[in-house]
C-alpha cells in the first residue's frame, strides 16, 4: 500500500473515532482530499462529509502524558485574547491528528492580488497589522504556567537563521566554499546585527506572520502557523508581513503601514524610541528576517526539490541589497555578499 493512501486510511479512521466521542454529529464521509503541503513537514487533509468540511493535520505524534504540542497551546492561547484562529474540534496526541475548522482556500495573498485600488490594498493590510498587534499586546505573564517566555529571538537564535542561510542559501544553492574570509567577514556583520536586534523589548510574536499564513473566511481574516511563536521584537512579524517575499506591496502603503503600526502599537510597547531609531531597527530586521527567508527558500528546494520557491530568492536578496544600499554603514555587508551573489 502507498504512504498517501495508508494516510487516508488513517485519516478516515481517526475521524470516525471523532464521530464515536459525539464531538460532531453524525455524518458520513464523502470524499478525502490531500491539500498542497506548506513549507513544513505537517500533512493537511480536507474531509468532505454530507452535511460540512473540516481539515485534519497530521503533525509528529507525541505522548500523550507529555506537554500538549505548542499548536494547541497557542491556539487556546490567542483564542482566549480575541485573536482569530481556526477552531479545533478535537485532537489525539498520540497520533499527530488535529481536527480543525476548514478556513476554506482563500489566503490574504490570493485575495489582495485581487484589490482594485491601492486604498483597498491600505486596507487590507492595515486590518492584518491590527490583527498581528492582537498578538504583541498580550500579557505573556497572565501565561506563566504555559512557558510561553522561555524560548526567544535572542542572538544565538537570530544568528542561527543566518547560519542556516548560509549552509543552503550560500553553500548548497549558490555552491559555495564557506571555509573562505569573505564567509567569515558576511558572518561578523550579520551577527552585529543579530547583537542590535537582540537589545530591543521582546512581545510575544507570531514568528511567520506573512500572506500566506493569513486565510480569508468570511471576509475575515484567521491566523494560521502560529505554532513557532515565541518573544521577540515586534519588528519580526512587521517585517515578515510588510517585505513578504511573495507579494510586493506599494510602496506609498509601505510607508504609510509603518508609521500607522509605530503611532497606534508600538509606542505603547516602547515610548522611549524615536520614529528615525524605530525605521533603523525596520531595516537592520530586514536584513535578518528577509536573509533568513533566502534560506528557507533555498532549503525547500535542495532538500525537497520544491521549484515554487526558487523564483523568490532574486526577489529576496534585490530586497535586502536596497536595504543595504540606503544605510552605508552596512557596505562591508553589502558588497561582500553581493560579490558572491552576483559571480554565481
Amino acid at each position: 500500500m502507498k504512504p498517501e493512501q495508508s494516510e487516508r486510511i488513517l485519516v478516515e479512521e481517526l475521524f470516525k473515532k471523532t464521530i464515536a466521542k459525539k464531538i460532531l454529529s453524525d455524518d458520513v464521509i464523502v470524499n478525502v482530499e490531500k491539500l498542497t503541503g506548506d513549507a513544513s513537514t505537517r500533512k493537511y487533509y480536507r474531509i468532505w462529509t454530507s452535511k460540512e468540511s473540516y481539515v485534519v493535520c497530521l503533525d509528529n505524534p507525541s505522548n500523550v502524558a507529555d506537554e500538549e504540542p505548542t499548536f494547541i497551546k497557542f491556539q487556546k492561547i490567542l483564542e482566549d485574547e480575541g485573536v482569530r484562529v481556526p477552531y479545533i474540534y478535537d485532537k489525539e496526541l498520540s497520533t499527530g491528528f488535529i481536527l480543525e475548522e476548514d478556513l476554506g482556500d482563500k489566503t490574504f495573498l490570493l485575495e489582495v492580488s485581487k484589490v482594485e485600488t491601492l486604498d483597498k490594498e491600505y486596507d487590507f493590510y492595515k486590518e492584518a497589522i491590527d490583527l498581528m498587534a492582537k498578538i504583541h499586546l498580550i500579557n505573556v505573564e497572565k501565561y506563566q504556567d504555559k512557558k510561553i517566555s522561555s524560548l526567544s529571538f535572542d542572538t544565538e537564535k537570530l544568528f542561527s537563521e543566518m547560519a542556516f542561510s548560509k549552509k543552503y542559501f550560500l553553500g548548497r544553492f549558490l555552491g559555495l566554499s564557506l571555509d573562505t574570509e569573505i564567509v567569515k567577514t558576511i558572518d561578523e556583520e550579520l551577527l552585529k546585527i543579530c547583537k542590535e536586534i537582540d537589545k530591543e523589548k521582546r512581545v510575544l510574536v507570531h514568528r511567520d506572520y506573512h500572506s500566506r499564513n493569513i486565510m480569508i473566511i468570511n471576509q475575515k481574516q484567521v491566523v494560521i502557523d502560529f505554532q513557532d511563536a515565541r518573544m521577540g521584537t515586534p519588528l519580526y512579524d512587521l517585517v515578515s508581513l510588510l517585505e513578504d517575499c511573495y507579494y510586493q506591496i506599494n510602496a506609498r502603503n509601505k510607508e504609510q503601514l509603518i508609521k500607522y503600526y509605530y503611532n497606534n502599537y508600538f509606542k505603547k510597547l516602547d515610548a522611549s524610541k524615536s520614529y528615525e531609531s524605530f525605521l533603523r531597527l525596520y531595516d537592520l530586521m530586514t536584513i535578518q528576517r528577509v536573509y533568513k527567508a533566502i534560506g528557507s527558500f533555498a532549503f525547500i528546494y535542495e532538500e525537497r526539490k520544491d521549484l515554487r520557491y526558487i523564483k523568490y530568492i532574486g526577489y529576496a536578496f534585490e530586497k535586502i541589497r536596497s536595504v543595504m544600499l540606503s544605510n552605508p554603514e552596512l557596505d562591508r555587508l553589502r558588497v561582500q555578499l553581493s560579490g558572491l551573489y552576483y559571480a554565481n
